[in-house]
């Protein structure tokens, strides 16, 4: 029982599991009065170099006050966390706040010290980074700004562990001690190091699952049949290259093996390691075989059983139970009710997974939520026929089901320096954490491209044994994201399947030029027609005729390929009579060399029932894609090496059955290519004179202060949007015709009358709203108008503005996501673009590039640029105002939305002529805060 130990009640939020440098992971927890006996053991375990780093001076043992001052903590001013592995404590730190003097202290001080103690065998893992995030995180919620730390020079451990977080710091020497003073503010720099741990252990832990040296399957069946037996087998006939063993508690003692494999009744009964476990027990029977596995040092489990949160809401406690209990002995988890996983590296060779036969080695990475589209992907890549045909190889599959633990965003950090992977193709039924997939989205995809097909997008739920965040983006916005992250968002299996291949086997195109060259006048018209539907730029297509023979298939695609205004070829074959198998192979062999002399372009074949050609095109081992281009485009500094082209310098040509898929499939390549090329050199955010941050965040506090959540009124929206150099068109109240007469002289003539009832309001085409109102006559006019329409000038709520230089009306919108973080919208205002959706998405903070690309992709921004003839606006203007906003909104996250509408953009400069802001307390950042795995 965990219980308070002074003043506060115990804090359950500060629990955490955490995942550690080598992959396994800890459990962080406050220590607690209850924790006496565990820290009595845990110090008799730490070696006497490590208690002397401690203490400055030996320490064999803890004395009985030590024990009570190291376990009662108020949890403000003194707090103690542990890291835990089965329950046992192997690794601690404490911070004691201090006055300026350097004695204890309580609130206003900011100033606390800190000291970790790690138990020798866990030394190297760690253990010690991650506790400092998670105190240093306590430490700010309590008000403390500061740490300091005294530390013997030997210590060098323990130093390094303070230098390399990243935060600002300060170092002395004094009486034979280093102190380490630094601020707890994060920092670019300590996010940068804390993300990079981030992806390191969390890309470990899935390696450990992924290369195996040694696997148990539990649940194999005393007969054959049964999911147990048949993943049994399927790793044996895959060549598995470590130590495999059958488990099941019903074998008879004196069983020593099944079906070649050394069976055994309890994983405790194996004589050496087990890296993996894969369970496939009844439910029921699941919790005794992981307190087995932890026992016995196992470090992962693959969890085919089911049973769990997809039967509904006892199966959803019982997975929280399994999450909770696999993680205390520091395992990771992929399922429950999960598919498998599958390594081709000659290396592993494993196949624990329900997939019959061992996929092709290739280097495509495969994750799929379900087990049923997993099947239907790997069965797509595997075999040549029905649709995209060829050999084509993964690298590693994995099927996480329920996805409880493992998700696809700790498989994106394994492959995101994985040499053996170079395209990634994910199936996705929901994204449990928006805002960390689109960072570590952006990250992978700056390497290797990244395809994902999400289903449940048209109003369908998330999978019931899926644990997600509630997010109120719709699914376009959420798209709108991804591929501001570079991701290759497809709609379909077939397209993701058909997108992955041309991405694997063919470099990346500089741009969007196609030659079209084939035998078929009318195949070539259909594929010049696709290419202008996907917004590609087709040469007129080249028609070779029927009695086109390979060598004017080689002839003809060698000049496409030196030809400088062409970046990619699509070529389009239909059989020849009488020529068969031959016939193909020398077609094959003619276009390939052809593209083997001109690895930079990339090639695609359309063909028409020429099964024997896919064939031949497709006739090499490997996917690896040439990566000419690739390598000239630039890669984070930290990014992994780029893996070379195949040993043996083949091409390898997809072909596609249809235009339209080779095509979009292109049209996809295209975009990623030039995603590469734009985010090589970021934009930047800029900074304002005018913006007055303080001000507008003392503002806020005081608005808050009168209630948790509140629409602001026209006043203070206008003084919150100033201070951020956003000036909103006055608006007088004109509750009477005299009152409209005397705002609207108040003003200047001529003037706009609107109504701002809220089913009024931004409805122009509904007649609440008069321009050009030039004189008093007029005015009074348009005031009996209104009201003889819509009712009483209470119902209309009508106010009187100037007139602003005439314009684009646009909309520009900023909201924060729980989910997705904060998201700024634009588009242009009227009932037509809100019909087509037209509008456009990005995440916050926005660059200049981001304002830049926003106002352009929206399909009705030609109407900023002069459509027809009109005159131009004044993007720039528009620019700055998006970047002003994003502005706001970073800067204070307690402005929840901001609504400005509409702005009229001019030929030269615009007008803000109604705007609405909200305010309430901010959701949580977790990604601002410690690494934790998802809580359960």
């Amino acid at each position: 029982m965990e219980t308070a130990s002074d003043r506060h009640e115990y804090p359950a939020h500060w629990e955490a599991d955490v995942v550690l440098r080598d992959g396994g992971t800890a459990r962080v927890r406050p220590i607690t009065a209850d924790d006496a006996e565990r820290l009595v053991s845990f110090y008799e375990q730490v070696s006497d170099e490590s208690k002397y780093y401690r203490f400055f001076a030996p320490y064999p043992r803890l004395s009985a006050k030590d024990v009570h001052r190291f376990t009662h903590h108020d949890f403000v001013d003194r707090v103690g966390l542990a890291a835990t592995v089965g329950g046992e404590f192997i690794a601690t730190v404490r911070y004691d706040r201090i006055g300026a003097d350097g004695t204890p202290a309580h609130a206003p001080a900011d100033e606390a010290e800190v000291a970790f103690l790690v138990q020798d065998a866990h030394q190297g893992r760690g253990v010690a980074s991650a506790l400092l995030e998670h105190i240093a995180a306590v430490a700010r919620e309590r008000g403390i700004r500061r740490f300091a730390a005294e530390v013997l020079p030997a210590n060098t451990k323990m130093i390094k562990v303070f230098t390399d977080a990243g935060y600002t710091q300060k170092r002395s020497f004094e009486d034979g001690v280093v102190r380490l003073e630094f601020g707890l503010a994060p920092t670019g720099r300590s996010l940068a190091v804390q993300y990079a741990r981030e992806q390191r252990a969390e890309g470990r832990s899935v390696q450990r699952l992924l290369t195996p040296g040694s696997v148990a399957v539990i649940g194999v069946g005393r007969t054959p049949g049964g999911v147990g037996r048949a993943v049994l087998g399927n790793i044996r006939d895959a060549g598995f290259t470590g130590r495999l063993y059958a488990v099941n508690r019903a074998f008879d003692k004196e069983r020593e093996e099944v079906d070649g494999v050394p069976a055994h009744r309890s994983v405790q009964e194996i004589d050496g390691p087990v890296d993996l476990a894969v369970v496939a027990v009844p439910a029921g029977q699941v919790d005794e075989v992981v307190t087995e596995c932890g026992r016995h040092g196992v470090r992962g489990l693959v969890v085919i059983s089911a049973g769990y949160a997809e039967s509904g809401p006892e199966g959803r406690e019982r997975q929280r139970a399994l999450v909770r209990h696999a993680r205390a002995y520091g395992m990771r988890i992929i399922g429950p009710n999960a598919f498998g996983v599958v390594n081709t590296s000659p290396a592993v060779r494993l196949n624990a997974s329900l997939a019959p036969e061992m996929p092709r080695p290739g280097r495509i990475g495969l994750f799929a939520q379900s087990g049923a589209i997993g099947i239907a992907l790997l069965s797509r890549l595997h075999r040549r026929g029905g649709g995209v045909t060829g050999v084509t190889g993964v690298s590693t599959f994995v099927s996480s089901g329920n996805r409880a633990d493992v998700s696809g965003n700790d498989v994106m950090q394994y492959w995101y320096d994985d040499p053996g992977t170079d395209v990634v193709l994910m199936y996705l039924e929901s994204i449990g954490n928006p805002r960390k997939f689109t960072r570590l989205a952006r990250r992978t995809a700056a390497v290797k491209p990244l395809v994902v097909v999400q289903g449940a997008r048209h109003g369908g739920t998330a999978p019931q044994g899926h644990p997600v965040r509630a997010t109120r983006l719709p699914h376009a916005t959420v798209s709108a994201l991804l591929r501001q992250a570079g991701v290759i968002r497809v709609d379909t299996i077939t397209e993701l399947v058909d997108a992955g291949l041309l991405l694997a086997r063919q470099p990346l195109p500089a741009g969007g030029r196609v030659a079209i060259l084939g035998n078929s006048e009318s195949l070539g018209l259909l594929t010049h027609d696709a290419c202008l539907s996907e917004g590609l730029r087709p040469l007129p297509p080249r028609d070779l005729t029927t009695a086109a023979s390979p060598a004017d298939f080689r002839a003809a695609l060698a000049r496409a390929l030196a030809d400088d205004d062409c970046d990619a070829v699509v070529v389009t074959a239909i059989p020849a009579v009488g020529e068969g198998a031959a016939g193909d192979a020398a077609l094959a062999e003619a276009l390939r060399s052809a593209a083997a002399a001109a690895p930079a372009k990339p090639v695609l074949v359309v063909h028409v029932e020429l099964g024997g050609l896919a064939e031949a095109l497709s006739a090499a081992t490997s996917t690896a894609p040439p990566t000419a281009l690739a390598d000239a485009l630039p890669a984070p500094a930290d990014a992994p090496a780029p893996v070379g082209t195949p040993p043996d310098g083949t091409h390898l040509i997809p072909a596609y059955p249809a235009a339209e898929r080779a095509v979009r499939a292109l049209a996809h390549a295209v975009a990623y290519a030039r995603w590469r090329h734009d985010t090589a050199e970021p934009g930047k955010v800029p900074e304002y004179d005018d913006v007055d941050e303080k001000g507008a965040a003392d503002l806020i506090g005081g608005l808050l202060a009168r209630g948790e959540s509140l629409t602001l009124g026209p006043r203070d929206t206008c003084e919150l949007l100033g201070h951020y150099g956003v000036r909103v068109h006055r608006a007088l109240p004109a509750p009477t015709p005299d009152e409209a007469v005397a705002a609207a002289r108040t003003l200047g003539w001529p003037v706009a009358l609107k109504a701002t009832a809220p089913h009024l309001r931004h409805r122009a085409d509904l007649g609440g709203v008069r321009l050009d109102l030039a004189d008093e006559e007029q005015l009074r006019r348009a005031y009996e108008e209104l009201t003889e329409l819509f009712g009483s000038p209470v119902e209309l709520r009508p106010v009187v503005q100037a007139m602003a230089p005439r314009g684009v009306d646009t909309v520009v919108r900023a909201v924060i996501d729980p989910a997705a973080g904060a998201v700024l919208s634009f588009g242009l205002a009227g009932a037509a673009t809100q019909l087509l959706g037209d509008t456009a998405h990005r995440l916050v903070p926005v660059t200049d590039r981001d304002a830049a690309s926003l106002i352009r992709s929206i399909r009705t921004a030609p109407l900023l640029f002069g459509w027809r003839g009109s005159d131009p606006v004044d993007t720039a203007a528009l620019e700055e105002l998006l970047q002003r906003v994003s502005r706001l909104v970073d800067d204070h996250p307690e402005v929840v939305a901001v609504t400005l509408e509409p702005v009229v953009v001019a030929p030269r400069g615009l007008s803000v002529l109604g705007a609405s802001v909200r305010l309430a307390p901010p959701p949580a950042r977790d990604d601002l805060g410690p690494r934790t795995l998802p809580a359960y």
